[in-house]
């Protein structure tokens, strides 16, 4: 049997990415982070989600322009995908996890594909400039878009120290119930 510690190593490799490299993304490389998110795992299988996958400069700058310091990553980004959300009453909370499960499933087809990906949060204030760029009908908004492309080399580094980027297994990992 494999190690469990190894098997899911790529899985603790995936991580925020918000500077890229002008090296392009793919069009079927962009497909396939697509695919992942669209077969993402939704509540009731309601699939509320809809991808609109961004290749055009003019279209990431002027995301990144509507909204920093939360869009900064799409100024450098060679491509995105936003997430659509419907406006619907009650479904909120449940809407917003689906959204959480597909933006992750991105960034880890992004990290799987040797690509890096960072979450940029729509905020908002800012969802009216990001529906107009995006052509959105009045009942639908974006409150996540996702970057991708290739890390910079300074994307590439280390943020903390080795072993210092997460809170000790011991103060985050609780066996049975919560301690005395």
């Amino acid at each position: 049997m494999t190690d469990p510690a190894d098997a899911i190593r790529p899985l603790l490799r995936v991580r925020q990415v918000r500077e890229f490299t002008d090296e392009p993304v793919p069009p079927a490389v962009l497909d396939a982070i697509a695919d992942a998110a669209r077969w993402s795992g939704s509540s009731q299988n309601k699939q509320p989600w809809r991808f609109i996958t961004i290749r055009e400069a003019a279209t990431l700058r002027a995301l990144a322009e509507a909204g920093p310091p939360q869009t900064r990553a799409l100024t450098t980004a060679q491509a995105a995908i936003a997430i659509v959300m419907p406006e619907a009453e009650g479904k909120a909370v449940s809407f917003a996890y689906d959204e959480a499960r597909a933006a992750e499933r991105i960034l880890i087809a992004a990290t799987m594909l040797d690509l890096g990906a960072g979450i940029s949060w729509i905020i908002g204030d800012v969802r009216p400039k990001v529906a107009a760029l995006l052509h959105l009908p009045e009942d639908r908004f974006v409150r996540t878009i996702v970057s991708i492309g290739h890390p910079s080399d300074a994307a590439r580094r280390p943020k903390s120290p080795r072993g210092a980027a997460r809170l000790p297994r011991e103060e985050t990992v609780l066996s049975e119930r919560w301690p005395d």
